[in-house]
């Protein structure tokens, strides 16, 4: 035998083996070509992602349940902003749409001509505004502060406190504030001892939308804490040192690293933010409306309460919500795009 025939026996040993993962055998007649990978190379069929990812699959139904049940179902009841929906001509509420007459864009028409709409989307607006400016630098700066505590045990108490206020209800959020600002309150009870004249700031229309403002920071300033705090963790330490040894003081450090780092956790909630524009606090300002008056607390959703629930003009109070779902979706929609040219991924992808 010669010894040039070992080698191909050798060769064609190897090349008829299978690969280890179960793939056809390279060689004559089973070497695969480097460029022809197949339909879906590289991503496990779907069968075996299922199985793969069955138990993030199965904590995710109840989620999208709720979804689907109070979300996405009820959008099919936009069809009564059409009609002049009556829920007593049937038993059945859902069958009642199907017994209502059809009125085309003539609610649409009566919403634009009421002067009370275009007043509570002006309200609704300022409130946003006021929000949006106040809402942002409260929780980046007390972020920025806790972040600068040294021992972990204080930093970790601030942040409980100040987290505490977003598990409370609007309703315990408005006592609070009533027994401070109120016109029995703290302020008033003390100025009264010392001779002067009370006040009452909750029964006043004029600073109304500052101090529906001043709650809501309240509340919720403790989530963007932990959120902020959250982006600055992952901010590697190597580059403070390294800016701190080019001279770099503690303010320029901040400028140049710790605000670029909180720059995309800002755009996506601005998004949100402003996605929920036009829902400014339903329950909050339901509460204070009756002290203020519905000139200094009318807004859109308690517009569509009042009409619709109150009124019991329901293809009214849906044509209005209806109004207030597309314009919130073209906010979310321009914020995103807006998002994208400032260089950030925004709620989702180009």
């Amino acid at each position: 035998m010669s010894h040039s025939t070992v080698p191909r026996s050798r060769a064609g040993a190897r090349a008829g083996r299978k690969a280890p993962d179960g793939s056809p055998p390279e060689g004559a007649g089973g070497r695969r070509a480097a460029g022809s990978t197949g339909r879906g190379a590289g991503r496990p069929a779907l069968r075996l992602r299922f199985r793969r990812d069955r138990a993030l699959i199965l904590m995710t139904l109840p989620a999208i349940a709720l979804l689907l049940v109070f979300t996405y179902i009820p959008v099919l009841g936009n069809v009564v902003a059409f009609q002049d929906y009556d829920p007593y001509l049937s038993d059945n509420g859902f069958v009642a749409m199907f017994e209502s007459p059809w009125v085309g864009l003539e609610n649409f028409r009566r919403i634009f001509e009421d002067s009370a709409f275009w007043h509570a989307v002006q309200n609704t607006f300022v409130l946003f505004l006021l929000q949006l400016v106040l809402y942002f630098p409260v929780p980046v700066a007390l972020a920025l502060l806790i972040n600068s505590v040294v021992r972990p045990r204080v930093r970790a108490v601030a942040q409980a406190v100040m987290y505490l206020p977003h598990f409370f209800s609007w309703v315990l959020v408005v006592t609070v504030f009533q027994q401070i600002f109120g016109g029995a309150g703290i302020i008033a009870q003390t100025l009264r001892r010392h001779g002067h004249q009370g006040i009452d700031l909750m029964t006043d229309p004029g600073i109304f939308k500052f101090l529906v403002t001043a709650e809501g920071v309240w509340k919720d300033a403790g989530w963007g804490i932990i959120v902020f705090l959250a982006a600055l963790s992952a901010v590697p330490p190597d580059l403070y040192e390294a800016a701190a040894m080019d001279g770099a003081g503690r303010w320029r450090r901040m400028w140049h690293i710790t605000l670029p780092a909180l720059r995309p956790v800002i755009a996506l909630l601005l998004v949100l933010r402003v996605g929920d524009a036009l829902t400014v606090g339903f329950e909050q300002l339901l509460l204070q409306r009756d002290s203020v008056g519905p000139g200094a607390a009318e807004v859109l959703d308690t517009y569509v309460w009042w009409n619709g629930i109150r009124n019991q003009d329901f293809g009214y109070a849906a044509a209005a919500g209806l109004i207030k779902g597309v314009v919130g979706l073209g906010l979310v929609l321009t914020a995103n795009k807006v998002a994208h040219l400032m260089g950030e991924q925004g709620v989702y992808e180009k």
